[in-house]
């Protein structure tokens, strides 16, 4: 059920052009936000389940729709479901969340999933109105940044990756080594770790640095149009084909094609592809012969391929063909280092949209927060959660305020009252340019860690006194030591509240020098 509902009254002057896009299975709530949204000034189109708000998303009237009020719990495609839709199929509108349960573990897996915001039913018409503003105000923005980096244009080498973590120099040595051949490669990793910026470095530093660059996400195309996608069709050769459309084989001779999420492959489609990997030979559907290309071919997943051959879900002969040379990209948290680095460039992307260069750095106990968080989306949601703060940020520096998700999620692991006491030192926005950052060709951010980092009972450090993140087993030995400290010294209870078996704590109490006989705390100290 679709409708539209204009802007009635007088009460607010709409600020923007687009509509509001309400999804509710239920009908109360429906006419409730479709009401509180025409008082605010704006016009709203109103859609009872997840299938119908994609139909809207997908067609014609697309472009009319500035953000999604979404409720979570619906029959059929819920909310999730359609924040997953959004992101495959490239859908950027901000998407607000509503849910009668305000558990940190729904909010957490639907900003995962890309929501912009959430609110607990009954929401209060201030809570929603704010949230709506924060949203279009996020998305002016973002379409000046986007329009600013197209303009900048130009290659992506890998002096261009933004790295200060040991874990990444692997990566690089690969990929450069990579680009000095043609031979298949295979970029593996989490999704949002940065797999299509490799890929785009690999090219950038070839010879084919000149020639197309091809994209394709496999796992956002119907599984009817795979093949047409990717190798071609005659005009007529199926319903709907009534033009004759080359294929992104073609499209990328002579450069390299990237195929993204190539684990969602169809089998039927995996063969065909095994062919033009082997025999550079395409056959367009309908097509009446084959087509010569020239590719250099980089794949990506964030799939094991490798037991999805077991489960006969992946060709075997096309996985060794595909995994000539690869490349595992590793997750955001084993790379904390580059937090810092990566926070300061992507607010300095946001700059040139803000008239005033209002920004001056992020805080230490913002930064801190941001460094103890794991990052499951990795830089793909700590460039979203940056620049949101960036936007929405009231004063001239980020604290941990700015990032209330995050901090809700890190709370009792960092000391987040940094922020509220004496001025500590902070992350600055513009760089020095007496220190190179590895990577990248300018200056490096200067960056001087706090000097009280200690936290309160109950607390762990997250970063050491140069502000770096502290080794594993320093944290693992602090937080036993708080265990038996908590629990008295009896052991049961602390290796049951710590997941371990009691064997397992003995172990590791020896191999950090500790007797494991007393496990008195005054024997503990470090």
């Amino acid at each position: 059920m679709v409708h539209r509902a204009e802007f009635l009254g007088r009460a607010v002057t709409p600020v923007m052009t687009g509509s509001i896009l309400i999804v509710d299975d239920d009908p109360v709530q429906r006419r409730l936000l479709e009401a509180a949204v025409t008082r605010f000034g704006y016009s709203a189109i109103v859609v009872d389940g997840g299938a119908a708000a994609l139909d809207i998303l997908d067609g014609p009237g697309a472009r009319e729709v500035s953000v999604v009020i979404l409720d979570l719990v619906m029959p059929g495609l819920d909310g999730i479901g359609v924040l997953k839709a959004m992101r495959e199929r490239d859908i950027n509108v901000p998407a607000i969340v509503q849910t009668a349960q305000g558990g940190i573990e729904t909010v957490v897996s639907a900003m995962r999933h890309g929501a912009f915001d959430f609110v607990v039913k009954p929401a209060s018409p201030d809570r929603l109105q704010a949230s709506i503003g924060n949203a279009l105000k996020v998305e002016a923005v973002e379409g000046e940044v986007k329009r600013t980096s197209r303009r900048r244009g130009g290659l992506l080498t890998f002096k261009d990756m933004i790295t200060h973590s040991p874990a990444m120099d692997r990566v690089i040595r690969l990929g450069q080594k990579a680009a000095a051949s043609n031979i298949p490669i295979l970029i593996e990793g989490e999704s949002g770790v940065g797999k299509e910026l490799v890929a785009r470095a690999i090219q950038g530093s070839g010879d084919r640095r000149t020639k197309p660059f091809v994209t394709v996400n496999c796992g956002a195309i119907p599984d009817n149009l795979v093949e047409s996608i990717l190798f071609g069709h005659e005009k007529g050769s199926f319903t709907g084909a009534t033009d004759k459309h080359t294929g992104k084989f073609v499209e990328a001779h002579s450069g390299t094609l990237f195929l993204d999420e190539i684990g969602d492959l169809p089998l039927d489609v995996q063969v065909k592809l095994l062919r033009a990997v082997q025999d550079g030979e395409v056959d367009p559907v309908g097509g009446r012969s084959t087509v010569r290309v020239d590719i250099r071919l980089i794949s990506a997943t964030h799939r094991n391929l490798l037991q999805q051959v077991k489960d006969g879900k992946f060709r075997e002969d096309l996985f060794y063909r595909l995994n000539v040379y690869p490349i595992f990209v590793p997750p955001l948290r084993d790379r904390r280092d580059d937090i810092p680095y990566l926070v300061t460039h992507f607010m300095e992307k946001v700059a040139p949209a803000d008239p005033h260069r209002r920004l001056q750095g992020i805080s230490a106990a913002a930064l801190a927060v941001l460094q103890a968080y794991d990052w499951p989306g990795n830089i793909r949601q700590l460039e979203n959660a940056v620049f949101r703060a960036s936007v929405l940020c009231e004063g001239d520096m980020l604290t941990a305020e700015d990032f209330p998700q995050i901090r809700a999620q890190v709370e009792g692991t960092v000391n987040l009252d940094m922020d509220g006491d004496a001025p500590s030192p902070s992350l600055p926005l513009q760089a020095r340019d007496d220190e190179a950052l590895p990577g990248e060709g300018g200056p490096a951010i200067a960056f001087d860690p706090p000097a009280r980092l200690q936290p309160r009972f109950g607390t762990l450090r997250a970063l050491d006194e140069r502000g770096n993140v502290r080794a594993l087993a320093d944290v693992e030995l602090e937080m036993i030591k708080l265990a038996i400290d908590h629990y008295n010294g009896q052991m049961s209870e602390v290796a049951r509240r710590l997941g371990i078996g009691r064997s397992t704590l003995y172990r590791k109490l020896k191999e950090h020098g500790i007797d494991p006989e007393t496990g008195r705390v005054d024997r503990l100290a470090s």
